[in-house]
C-alpha cells in the first residue's frame, strides 16, 4: 500500500527538547572516527554528522504515523543532506521538527522528501537537514 500523499506539508516534532551532553559528543565523535577521536582529545563543537541523531527522532514521528502509512520494513534510505546555520555544542537544549515536504511514486516505489530544522528550544537554527527515504514497492 502506497504512502498517503495527504502527508505532505504536514510536520512532526521530537516530544521533549534533547539537552547535548558533552559525553555523547565525544561517543559520537569516537564513533565515526572524526579528528581528535582516537588522541582523547574533546571539543565542545559536535561532529558535522551529529545532527542526525536529533534529526531522525523528529522523522521517526513521521514514520509511525498510521496515517502516513510507512511500511517500514520496506524503507530504504536515498539521500540526506546538511544545511549548516551554527555549531552544535554541549548544552545546547535542541528541539526537532519534521516536514514532509514531498510524497511521490516512481518506478512503483514512493519516494519522500522530508526536512527537519533542528535549533534551540530559544529559537537559534543549528542546522536543516533534507533527507529523501524509499519506501519500495510490493514488487520489490
Amino acid at each position: 500500500m502506497a504512502v498517503n500523499p495527504a502527508v505532505e506539508g504536514r510536520t512532526y516534532s521530537i516530544p521533549d527538547p534533547h539537552v547535548v551532553t558533552q559525553d555523547e559528543l565525544d561517543a559520537f565523535a569516537a564513533a565515526v572516527r572524526s579528528p581528535g577521536a582516537s588522541s582523547g582529545a574533546t571539543s565542545q563543537a559536535a561532529p558535522l554528522t551529529f545532527a542526525v541523531t536529533i534529526a531522525q527522532r523528529a522523522e521517526a514521528e513521521f514514520m509511525v504515523d498510521p496515517e502516513a502509512n510507512v511500511d517500514f520494513s520496506r524503507l530504504v534510505h536515498g539521500e540526506e543532506g546538511f544545511t549548516y546555520h551554527a555549531p552544535i555544542v554541549a548544552g545546547d537544549e535542541l528541539a526537532a521538527t519534521t516536514t514532509v515536504r514531498r510524497v511521490r511514486s516512481a518506478g512503483g516505489h514512493d519516494m519522500v522528501t522530508l526536512e527537519t530544522g533542528v535549533e534551540t528550544t530559544a529559537g537559534e537554527p543549528r542546522v536543516t537537514t533534507t533527507s529523501v527515504v524509499v519506501i519500495r514497492g510490493e514488487q520489490a
